[in-house]
């Protein structure tokens, strides 16, 4: 049996699996089940079953990455939808795999060989790989075994690196088909240059930081004024002058209209001269409303200068040092060139001033370093065509993306895309499948290939055997390799291979939102674009996690929350129940550590509640009851109309929660399901069936009331570790793997049917018994009944009502701590209603709680009075104090302050003992007549 093999796996770990729980659940037994299941091929689809396949693919985490907040969240969520579909019985397969992180990566490795005194610049490309590769075996394991602590039961055989084999393959396609179709080239356009990576970088490895700076104002003068004439300009980058090939002015400003269509001198230039022009891009607020036109700087400059055709003229090194267009400040490093050339205007006389000036600066996320807009020549991909595709399946509604409002977000960016830069001058990575001539002769500038051979055979038909070629230098955006993922992973460009043809389309992308542009949208466009087909028809967006006030969490602020020590705190199912619980698609997560300590209880509450259902059940020895108790159903009317009011009740309250969870499921609202489920689970079963049962259990004669408590414990119980399963995978397997299960593990386990049969009837009935109780309960805490006091009750109802409750009196005995020999029931009030409480629980349904039964009111009276005297000498005492004018001059206001507050107390507690012993006094009045 499986379950003998789960218990022989957890003997083998040294932690064995048996019907005796320990006190609490022991959270490294995670490691145990997680291995249990990956050794029992649990993670893998089914390949003979022919149901619709459930596919999601990971989004694939940088191999240098650890465990953070972001990771634990998708993880949790694809998880959900893994185990839910598998239960299901649909054949699942979540792709698992990392990316190989170009220029993460390549800083990471420079870095270990800088501690050991070697540049990467003194070791050949392939020398430096190689390192990288060493680097990767020993340490890209890190991330995927902080995965499996989070329970992710995705395929680790179909496992995939961006840079294996396959994938690469796929990637050199790619760029081949692309090129082919006239879709990828080679120009001169502004990027974002990182000088200390000296690279390209994407937008989404920019982060824009507020930072206190300048604001340079100079004079810009006119030709031919002899210095007489200017226009004041205002630039945060004054050296980026010497870059200007025009001047700006609104055509509506009146200041400068007369300007336009003379020239103007570059300042330090050596006199070149730039048009000043009229352009209703021009903000007339901004600065002096005359802008500096840099197009070789400036991205908007630059659309300026593509629409209306002026030069660009490039001041900047790689390195960020400025070059030989700079003139004199040629080879200074770009701050120091600022200072300078600001000194050498003011010494010109045409430095105006300088003033405070916000600054939103462009900073490389992994370096820190400013980033420049910069014109170089790259590899670029034409987006408009494959988004006029992906823009249509949206509209068509082919795909489904949630929320709904990120369908705007989603299309505007397609509707205003601009073309994709695509290479990066690094040495880790997909290489340009390019190669390039040596001989000039040669007349054809590049040849795209497949390989080096398929390159070379091309280029000899055309220059000659002795023809000599070099592959392009620059390696692919690691964005374009991840924009294959889904269908590079199932063994595309090999459309006939049995993953392809079985597990392609995948089912769902689950990522966050903040790159819905830079990956989800990209593979959308290079899925339709290689197999004709959407990648996937659902796009599920989760938000950020932030702290528990609401910020984003970062080194700096010290409010980081480290997954793997919540996990070891906390246990890995309390991380992952509040991450799913905690969220709303496409909305941020705020995660305290209260929510984890809270759901570390509610652990601590599953695990103590199948400790009970398992010490009230017979030995396991029992074979045949236990088998009975797995069969048990009551998945008919018949079946459940036999049962008590009590269960009745719970196992419909039961059988509407799974109908609600599985739909909650499907339509992927996981912070719903959640919670419904936590609520079922505490509120109505173990707070009040499993407190019911006990009558049943303890000191009852009758086999048959006991049997029927064990199994519908049993019976909802399963039910409920079924459905909380994909939240909370470990403790809910070790629960279910203890108690009487069919089958041999809960999460291959079959999904709990819907539509199951319901006694609505019932759900009124127990209703009127738990406001009863309530009633009853909050009276005993108004007048501080002792908890071991058995108190008398008169009950009137109509007759069903009264029929329903004597049917369970045994049970509202037990709940409400009632005398049960001194419960009477009737159509009307008792003769002595005027020496009871009289509780209203509701329509048709009242209760009488004798004054006599509730306290010892001679005593009380005495306790009361003897407390109202010590607080009114309490509260005297410190008016006496701040009533002399001596002390309250003297005393500091702190000690005032302390007096006066102390007062306040004594009198607040005063006021409600003389309340209590008011209503005491007149209780006692009404006992003795």
């Amino acid at each position: 049996m499986r379950a003998q093999s789960y218990a022989s796996v957890a003997n083998s770990y040294k932690e064995v699996a048996t019907v005796e729980l320990p006190k609490n659940f022991d959270f490294s037994a995670e490691e145990r089940i997680y291995k249990w299941w990956e050794l029992q091929g649990y993670f893998k689809p089914d390949v003979n079953n022919d149901k619709e396949p459930f596919v999601i693919s990971m989004p694939p985490p940088n191999v240098t990455g650890a465990l953070h907040m972001g990771h634990a969240m998708f993880i949790t969520i694809e998880d959900i939808m893994a185990r839910h579909w598998r239960m299901r019985g649909r054949p699942t397969l979540w792709i698992p795999g990392t990316d190989h992180a170009g220029i993460a990566t390549q800083l990471v490795v420079e870095k270990m060989l800088a501690s050991k005194g070697i540049k990467r610049k003194e070791l050949t490309r392939g020398e430096f790989e190689a390192k990288v590769w060493e680097w990767k075996e020993m340490y890209g394991g890190t991330i995927t075994n902080q995965l499996r602590r989070m329970g992710a039961s995705c395929d680790w055989s179909r496992e995939h690196f961006t840079l294996d084999k396959q994938l690469s393959r796929a990637v050199v396609e790619a760029f081949v088909q692309l090129h082919e179709k006239g879709l990828i080239y080679r120009g001169n356009y502004m990027v974002n240059w990182s000088t200390a990576l000296q690279t390209a970088v994407s937008d989404l490895e920019v982060d824009h930081c507020e930072e206190p700076g300048k604001l340079y104002y100079f004079k810009y003068p006119i030709a031919g004024s002899f210095g007489e004439e200017y226009l004041p300009i205002a630039t945060t980058r004054p050296e980026t002058l010497l870059g200007d090939t025009a001047i700006a002015v609104h055509p509506e400003d009146e200041r400068y209209e007369k300007y336009v269509g003379r020239r103007a001198v570059v300042p330090l230039s050596g006199g070149r001269e730039i048009p000043i022009i009229a352009d209703e891009y021009v903000d007339r607020e901004f600065g002096t409303g005359a802008l500096k036109i840099t197009p070789g700087h400036d991205p908007n400059d630059y659309k300026i200068s593509k629409r209306i055709g002026l030069p660009v003229i490039n001041i900047l090194n790689k390195d960020g040092s400025l070059n030989e267009n700079a003139g004199a400040y040629s080879g200074l490093d770009r701050f120091v060139a600022r200072n300078k050339l600001w000194a050498d205007l003011e010494e010109a006389g045409l430095a105006i001033k300088t003033e405070p000036h916000t600054l939103r600066i462009p900073r490389s996320q992994r370096g820190g370093e400013v980033v420049e807009p910069l014109v170089s020549q790259q590899w670029f991909v034409s987006m408009e065509p494959l988004a006029k595709k992906a823009l249509k399946v949206l509209e068509d509604g082919e795909l489904e993306i949630i929320p709904e409002r990120f369908k705007k977000v989603y299309a505007y960016w397609l509707s205003n895309i601009e073309d994709w830069c695509i290479s990066r001058q690094l040495w880790w990575g997909h290489r340009i499948p390019v190669w390039y001539s040596k001989t000039a002769e040669c007349g054809k500038k590049y040849i795209v290939a497949r390989s080096e051979e398929e390159a070379y055979a091309e280029a000899m038909s055309v220059y000659g055997a002795d023809v000599e070629l070099e592959q392009e230098s620059d390696v692919l955006d690691t964005w374009f390799s991840s924009g294959l993922w889904p269908f590079s992973t199932l063994g595309w460009p090999d459309c006939f291979v049995e993953d392809f043809q079985r597990f392609y389309p995948t089912t769902v992308l689950e990522t966050g939102h903040d790159i819905l542009f830079f990956w989800v949208a990209r593979m959308i466009m290079m899925g339709i674009e290689f197999t004709g087909r959407l990648p996937f028809s659902t796009v599920y967006l989760h938000g950020l996690v932030r702290d528990s006030q609401g910020r984003k969490m970062s080194k700096t602020l010290g409010n980081v929350v480290d997954p793997i020590n919540s996990i070891n705190e906390y246990g890995t199912d309390a991380l992952r129940f509040t991450l799913a619980t905690g969220t709303t698609p496409g909305q941020d997560v705020n995660l305290s550590i209260e929510r984890l300590s809270s759901n570390k209880a509610f652990t601590n509450k599953l695990w103590n509640a199948g400790k009970f259902v398992l010490q009230n059940l017979p030995p396991a020895s029992e074979t045949a009851f236990w088998t009975r108790l797995a069969l048990q159903k009551f998945d008919t009317q018949e079946a459940l109309d036999q049962l008590p009011l009590s269960e009745r009740w719970v196992v419909t309250k039961l059988h509407i929660l799974i109908d609600a969870v599985t739909v909650n499921y499907e339509k992927l609202e996981f912070g719903e399901g959640g919670r419904a489920i936590y609520e079922f689970f505490w509120s109505d079963f173990a707070d009040w069936y499993i407190e019911a049962s006990k009558t049943r259990l303890y000191k009852n004669e009758e086999i048959a009331s006991v049997a029927c408590a064990q199994s519908v414990l049993v019976y909802v119980f399963d039910k409920v570790l079924k459905l909380l399963h994909p939240y909370m995978p470990f403790v809910t397997e070790e629960l279910w793997q203890a108690l009487p299960h069919e089958g041999d593990a809960l999460i291959a386990a079959q999904w709990p049917k819907s539509s199951l049969p319901k006694d609505l009837h019932a759900l009124q009935q127990f209703a009127d018994m738990q406001a009863l109780t309530r009633a009853i309960r909050n009276a005993r805490a108004e007048y501080t009944v002792e908890p071991s006091r058995r108190i008398s009750a008169f009950i009137t109802a109509t007759p069903a009502t009264s029929t329903n409750i004597l049917k369970e009196k045994a049970v509202l005995v037990a709940l409400a701590r009632l005398d049960p020999h001194n419960i009477r029931f009737g159509p009307s009030m008792p003769e002595d209603a005027d020496k009871a409480i009289h509780l209203v629980v509701a329509e048709g349904l009242e209760a009488y709680l004798p004054l006599v039964d509730m306290i010892d009111v001679e005593k009380e009276v005495h306790r009361l009075s003897k407390q109202a005297l010590k607080l009114q000498s309490e509260y005297e005492t410190s008016m006496k104090r701040l009533s002399s004018s001596d002390f309250m001059k003297r005393a500091p206001v702190q000690v005032v302050q302390a007096i006066r507050d102390k007062a306040n107390e004594a009198e607040e507690k005063l006021n409600a003992v003389k309340k209590r012993l008011t209503l005491v006094e007149k209780m006692a009045v009404q006992c003795s007549k």
